[in-house]
């Protein structure tokens, strides 16, 4: 992968499809985000892509319920499903201008490439990806095993 910061045009929608989005400024760069306020949004770690908030279109604005998380953020979510949508700087700042939307948003998620990771210092030890030894499944074997569940 190269490490150029070279943007696309990409989509993506929430868990029940009544919020999408586009934008032709995606970057390729992705960041994570080990804060409290983000582990606690996402149930792990925020792991997003910056995108200029003026280059995003979203179909379904309806949708979009909005909380001023801090003092400098706000975060939202699809008010019909609860997927979580967007972290956007609010506060006048050299962050503002951009909109962190969550890599598993995007109907495609490949290409990005990690450049950085914040609050590394609250970053749980169990985050790590690497190693050998852990069960592995494809999605293929879960819907079977799940299946096999539900024919009790």
């Amino acid at each position: 992968m190269t490490t150029t910061e070279t943007t696309s045009t990409k989509t993506g929608a929430c868990l029940c499809g009544a919020v999408r989005f586009e934008s032709e400024k995606v970057p390729a760069q992705a960041g994570i985000c080990h804060c409290e306020q983000c582990r606690r949004w996402t149930g792990v770690a925020l792991m997003g892509v910056t995108v200029p908030t003026d280059s995003i279109k979203w179909d379904g604005a309806e949708h979009i319920t909005r909380l001023q998380s801090s003092e400098w953020a706000e975060r939202a979510w699809c008010s019909k499903c609860g997927t979580n949508l967007f972290y956007r700087v609010t506060a006048d700042n050299e962050w503002a201008g951009g909109t962190e939307i969550p890599v598993g948003l995007f109907d495609d998620p490949n290409g990005f490439e990690v450049k950085s990771e914040i609050f590394i210092d609250q970053k749980p030890d169990t985050f790590g990806f690497s190693g050998e030894g852990r069960k592995e499944m494809t999605r293929a074997q879960c819907v079977a095993l799940f299946s096999d569940l539900g024919t009790n």
